[in-house]
């Protein structure tokens, strides 16, 4: 080989090279810097919002249809995940994202319901109910208790002298 035909070669491998360093270049710069399934920020509030196809009782970001031709998170979950992400890349706070889901699918929308109003019920009643119902047994079993009065045994009465003979033969046993 001349050196013509190698400083050929070399200049093709440097420009193949540069063009594959400038693709990748381009690639990481124009790639969306998070998405939904990146950002654990966007994971975690797509967990506190329940998908609302209809199909499942799944929250958005655990949303699975397993079985069939699909197997996977529906559209609906899809399209929620990447509303997430994308408030989330504009600075959003959670509260203000959790808020707008509300106001577009209703307060079913959160995992957890706000704990005012009538829904803490929801969060009381869980640990209230069995107390409750640990106190009112208790309190029923006492009240039986104290119904229950001693009463003379039923059967012939039992004449004072036999009475006596039968204390004295046993005061003589235990001494013995």
């Amino acid at each position: 080989m001349t050196d013509a035909t190698t400083g050929t070669k070399h200049k093709n491998l440097a420009t193949r090279a540069g063009a594959a360093l400038l693709f990748a270049a381009m690639f990481l710069v124009l790639a969306p810097h998070s998405r939904a399934d990146d950002s654990p920020r966007a994971k975690v509030l797509s967990k506190k919002v329940m998908c609302m196809c209809g199909g499942c009782n799944d929250t958005a970001g655990t949303c699975n249809h397993t079985g069939g031709a699909f197997s996977g998170p529906c559209d609906t979950a899809k399209a929620m995940q990447k509303e997430v992400a994308q408030r989330v890349d504009r600075g959003d706070s959670d509260d203000l994202i959790l808020q707008s889901f509300v106001q577009e699918y209703g307060p079913t929308v959160l995992l957890d319901p706000p704990k005012k109003g009538f829904t803490w019920l929801v969060w009381i009643a869980p640990v209230a109910a069995p107390l409750l119902a640990l106190f009112l047994i208790w309190e029923l079993v006492r009240r039986w208790r104290r119904r229950v009065a001693l009463g003379p045994a039923g059967g012939p009465t039992i004449s004072p002298e036999l009475l006596d003979r039968a204390r004295r033969e046993a005061d003589r046993e235990s001494d013995e």
